[in-house]
């Protein structure tokens, strides 16, 4: 998952629970333009360490795993 996927599917959850993006901007210290320019795909400003707390607020978190060898169906359907 790339950061413009993960902005996207941030925000279904974020509309999902019925929270504004200014809600969520006072909630977690950051700025509703920060919440709409990661959603948007323009996370040019928006570093990890703000990701991290959009997660949080959500009650997820992140972590590591192995890359799996083989192509995942989104990237096959972009090959054909």
């Amino acid at each position: 998952m790339d950061y413009q996927a993960l902005g996207r599917q941030l925000a279904e959850l974020r509309r999902a629970q019925h929270v504004s993006q200014q809600q969520l901007a006072d909630e977690i210290g950051v700025s509703r333009a920060t919440i709409n320019a990661f959603e948007k795909g323009r996370s040019g400003d928006v570093g990890l360490r703000k990701v991290l707390k959009i997660i949080d607020y959500f009650g997820y978190e992140v972590s590591l795993k192995l890359k799996s060898p083989f192509p995942t169906l989104d990237e096959l359907r972009e090959q054909y």
